[in-house]
């Protein structure tokens, strides 16, 4: 897809090209991301080099720097993303968003002195395939969340 744009547009202005990325490109690089995340580096920078040689594309940008043509384009990282992403799963299994099909979350009840109040208890993996399953990779993030992040979300639930 990124080599459709590049052959057909050689002069693109900076608005055609987010309105091309993000329906042709980004929706190829973010399918299937709440399910099966790429926890290798190796993987994680092959998908960050696709959006890294589309912002090149560019030519009013193309001489800046990575992060710069990221900001000009108003792009977040892919795993700042994917993260976000996971996240507002979690949020839906939470709120029960979800009619049937939920994952198992367990919950730590009790007086705990760091974290949220809705802290989420991250069961153990024998194996990288089951570490890296959404119930065990997103409850780090999840419970590094602010306790009025959390709080909010539990009013919205009552």
């Amino acid at each position: 897809m990124l080599g459709i744009i590049k052959r057909n547009f050689k002069y693109i202005s900076i608005n055609n090209f987010i309105l091309f990325y993000k329906s042709m490109v980004r929706s190829l690089l973010d399918y299937c991301v709440p399910v099966s995340v790429p926890y290798k580096k190796g993987d994680i920078e092959v998908l960050e080099k696709v959006q890294n040689k589309a912002t090149k594309i560019i030519p009013e940008i193309r001489h800046l720097p990575y992060r710069d043509r990221l900001k000009v384009c108003k792009f977040p990282t892919l795993h700042y993303r994917q993260v976000r992403g996971d996240m507002i799963e979690m949020y839906k299994i939470l709120t029960g968003k979800y009619a049937d099909v939920t994952p198992k979350v367990t919950r730590v009840y009790g007086l705990t002195t760091r974290g949220n109040l809705l802290k989420l208890d991250k069961g153990r993996a024998k194996c990288d395939l089951r570490k890296y399953y959404f119930t065990n990779r997103v409850v780090n993030a999840w419970n590094s969340l602010p306790d009025d992040v959390v709080l909010k979300l539990n009013t919205v639930k009552s």
